[in-house]
């Protein structure tokens, strides 16, 4: 995710290069001797009971259900722009990892007309704002693997208003729709287990009138015409994808679609007013192909961009292909795209771990500019900490309570990634950037296991620079500050 004060705090950096070149660094002081303290082991998400409404996550502890892991979904839909109305079909295939007589699945809003386990109907009841509790007419015992079917109908809705924006189901200025978000957005248009650490494969059909037509994640397959004056698309990830990097775009699209030399598909899509971006989204191979010499081949089963015409807070990297606010301009297009590999390939153990996303994206765009525009990123670094405020010392990159992931990541972030690089130098930085995704592609990681992979490859002890730079909040002594390069 990108959002639109970084674009202004980033402009603001690159201005201040050609002002002040140096800086004189605050006097560092411990504060005398403390008790010595060391890096937290592994954190993960609680486990929870076969059957909880929850995942375990503490930062959003209702977000998710014990239970099952889900395989895959498959979601069909029917969208009729002129009314808003959503008819929904959606059938999620899952493994049961306890032995469940009652069971939930997420879904915010919607009616549910019925439900299916295994072919049979179920029982099921509404909770809260977003649960819905199944009763399958027998127990699902532990190790099964079994289908829920879910029909469901009414106008979308947003989810509520989180940190960058509005999160959910958008009305566009079109009259089309497109689901963006972050942490939530999926169960604004279909039942899903909604936390990250669940991840599953996806698929789409989506029907709507002649005219319309729809863009998603992965692979586009030719669409299906009806006689009834609609035209069902239909769109395929057979790479697993956490619920919130899902997406559907309902609009006139204009599509551009070419191939990366090595054969992945790239889809673009642009609304209506937005055909503009075509000049930007023009550099995504090469985007793509720096990122690579960065971070290994690209981990996705396409590629692309979903160019909406609306000045929503934020940006989004959905899964492939991410969703661009109409303000996005390239830094934001290398930033979304980095997190193809850090975000998504890579994903969070719990939302305490969000720095190993955004830290990451955001430095990329350090990197890109050092390397596409010959940006001294030492001079940078050392500028924006002399102009740095209060604020942006106070937040902390790992744990950094509920409500708070998406602040200092963005400007602190990039900031302790290029200090990290200068104390481990640039061969064991580079193998670090590397290593990560390729050891825990498709899969889910945390800030304590990365912490540990960085000491591993740098051949050091790090406490005392971990915890200044992403486990407190202040500005860290000199000594951390100013490492390798930087020391003056």
């Amino acid at each position: 995710m990108h959002h639109r004060s970084s674009v202004r705090a980033a402009c603001l950096a690159l201005a201040a290069l050609a002002s002040l070149t140096a800086c004189t660094a605050d006097g560092g002081d411990d504060g005398g001797e403390a008790a010595p303290r060391s890096l937290p082991t592994r954190t993960e998400p609680v486990e929870t009971e076969p059957g909880a409404d929850g995942a375990g996550d503490p930062y959003y502890p209702d977000d998710g259900n014990g239970g099952y892991d889900v395989e895959g979904y498959h979601v069909s839909i029917s969208y009729q722009p002129g009314t808003r109305r959503l008819d929904g079909d959606t059938v999620v295939t899952a493994t049961a990892t306890g032995d469940l007589t009652t069971f939930n699945l997420d879904l915010h809003g919607l009616t549910v007309d019925s439900v299916e386990v295994a072919g049979q109907p179920a029982e099921f009841t509404r909770e809260g704002e977003h649960e819905l509790v199944i009763t399958p007419p027998e127990p699902v015992e532990d190790g099964a693997t079994f289908e829920t079917r879910v029909r469901y109908a009414g106008v979308p809705a947003m989810m509520g208003r989180g940190a960058l924006g509005e999160n959910g189901w958008h009305v566009a200025s079109s009259g089309g729709a497109f689901v963006a978000g972050q942490p939530h957005s999926a169960t604004s248009w279909y039942p899903a287990n909604d936390t990250p650490k669940d991840k599953a494969t996806f698929r789409l059909d989506a029907r709507v009138p002649n005219g319309w037509s729809v863009v998603s994640n992965g692979v586009e397959q030719a669409p299906t015409r009806g006689s009834d004056g609609w035209t069902t698309f239909h769109w395929r990830e057979p790479n697993r994808v956490a619920t919130y990097l899902t997406t559907v775009g309902i609009d006139k699209w204009t599509f551009e679609r070419s191939t990366l030399p090595g054969g992945t598909p790239v889809v673009s899509a642009y609304a209506p007013g937005a055909e503009d971006k075509r000049q930007v989204e023009a550099r995504l191979p090469e985007i793509i192909e720096f990122l690579e010499s960065k971070f290994g081949p690209y981990p996705q089963s396409a590629a692309g961009g979903i160019y909406v015409n609306e000045s929503i807070g934020f940006s989004l990297e959905t899964q492939g292909r991410p969703i661009y606010a109409d303000w996005a301009q390239l830094p934001v297009v290398v930033h979304e795209n980095a997190h193809q590999w850090y975000g998504n390939s890579v994903s969070v153990s719990s939302w305490a771990d969000i720095c190993l996303n955004e830290c990451f994206a955001s430095y990329a765009q350090w990197l890109w500019e050092e390397e596409k525009e010959g940006v001294d990123l030492d001079a940078r670094y050392r500028t924006e900490v002399a102009r740095s405020a209060e604020r942006l010392w106070q937040g902390e990159l790992y744990d950094m309570g509920a409500g708070n992931e998406f602040s200092a990541v963005y400007e602190k972030g990039p900031l302790a990634l290029h200090a990290l690089r200068r104390q481990i130098g640039d061969e064991a930085f580079d193998r670090l950037l590397r290593e990560w995704p390729e050891r825990h592609r498709d899969g889910n990681a945390s800030w304590p296991e990365f912490e540990r992979l960085t000491q591993d490859i740098a051949g050091q002890g790090l406490t005392g620079f971990l915890l200044a730079w992403f486990h407190d909040g202040g500005k860290p002594a000199d000594e951390y500050l100013y490492p390798g390069s930087l020391r003056r």
